[in-house]
């Protein structure tokens, strides 16, 4: 693979009776923060229950941090496309890809919370059905100027057409959510999409699902004439850096057992289940299961490269928005990862590294052609002191 692209992908998870207000607000400074850092992409999550993941409408917080934020791309990660009508869902994302102008980009899943379906009378079999018939929906709007005429169990569309076209060519990029089971890559290889592996790089059984994910990519995009692409394909995954291995798991100590307590005993996700019965062997099952890394750099890069060897080569690591550590560490870690890990992974270590030995080989010669300017130039003014004086 050429450049690998770094972003995060922010549910995001906050502790429940704190000030969303102002845990909102962390959320837009960490995406500025990492779009002065060079991060490439912040997938943004849409959830309604469980008291933790605050972000109703991901296209909303995209718009806010647009106008803070100058380079870095901002996607839906994801607008669970079961819950709305398949034609506003396209129509809101293309004002979005014509108000960031072209950094907008839309990813899909069926909703991962039941407490969410449920309030709308549906159940997890029942979204997974309409995400089919639904993203199906989008890519027609997206792609062709024909009018989409479907009746859905939850929608009805007579003659439905874009109001504008995209404002990228020939659209936004687009990406379907996978955790360990081959739904998404299913629907990635057949339209011909990006896969964002939330769960594969989160739970031992989706990290050993990571090459078969490509697999059924590659399958469906040949049964249906597609084409599928590695550079769109994301891998979500956990970290927290420091600059020792001691600090970063006294860092954890501020939020990492909330979070692994959501997952243990509030969301009923059991894809995401995480195991651990105190702070230290929560971090220890982040570092010995394969699903992430609470360490240095050197750890961050390992972590990175055993999942590219795993993979057979993705297009985007995302890292796991969470507050395991304070504000300040948190921002902290990212800054080190962009600082020592992405130059890595993006061509942009290896010319310095070189520059260096070259230079260290050739120093004591160097050096001594320098003396001998310095003597040669001494002598010189000497000499015409000396001749001034004659």
């Amino acid at each position: 693979m050429s450049r690998l692209r770094f972003g995060i992908f922010m549910a995001p998870f906050h502790p429940a009776g704190e000030n969303p207000t102002l845990a909102l607000q962390r959320d837009l400074a960490l995406v500025e923060h990492l779009d002065r850092l060079g991060y490439d992409e912040a997938w943004i999550g849409e959830h309604h229950s469980a008291g933790s993941e605050i972000i109703a409408s991901p296209e909303i917080f995209i718009a806010a941090a647009a106008e803070r934020t100058r380079h870095i791309k901002l996607g839906t990660g994801v607008t669970s496309l079961a819950y709305h009508n398949p034609l506003w869902v396209t129509e809101r994302m293309v004002m979005l890809d014509h108000l960031t102008r072209g950094r907008a980009m839309l990813g899909v899943g069926p909703g991962s919370l039941p407490t969410d379906s449920a309030m709308l009378g549906l159940s997890p079999t029942d979204t997974r059905e309409l995400m089919d018939v639904n993203f199906d929906v989008v890519m027609r709007l997206l792609t062709s100027d024909e009018p989409v005429s479907v009746e859905t169990p939850t929608h009805k569309l007579i003659d439905a057409r874009l109001h504008l076209r995209p404002y990228s060519e020939p659209h936004m990029d687009v990406a379907v959510a996978a955790v360990a089971s081959p739904t998404g890559p299913r629907l990635a290889g057949r339209y011909g999409v990006g896969l964002l592996s939330v769960g594969a790089t989160l739970t031992e059984a989706g990290f050993d699902a990571l090459a078969h994910h490509w697999n059924v990519m590659e399958e469906r995009a040949e049964t249906f004439g597609t084409t599928v692409d590695r550079a769109k394909w994301r891998l979500v995954g956990l970290m927290h850096i420091a600059e020792t291995r001691e600090q970063a798991y006294r860092d954890v100590e501020y939020g990492i057992e909330q979070w692994f307590r959501y997952f243990q005993k509030v969301a009923a996700f059991p894809q995401m289940a995480v195991e651990g019965g105190d702070v230290r062997e929560m971090i220890d099952f982040v570092n010995t299961s394969g699903i992430g890394a609470v360490g240095t750099v050197e750890d961050a890069a390992a972590q990175v490269e055993k999942l590219v060897n795993q993979s057979g080569g993705f297009g985007a690591m995302l890292l796991l928005a969470h507050e395991w550590a304070n504000p300040v560490a948190t921002h902290r870690s990212y800054e080190l990862i962009a600082q020592h890990v992405m130059p890595l992974f993006q061509g942009q270590a290896q010319s310095t590294l070189d520059a260096k030995a070259r230079a260290t080989e050739t120093r004591p010669g160097m050096a001594e052609e320098q003396n001998q300017a310095v003597a040669h130039m001494t002598e010189k003014y000497q000499q015409e002191l000396a001749a001034g004086r004659s």
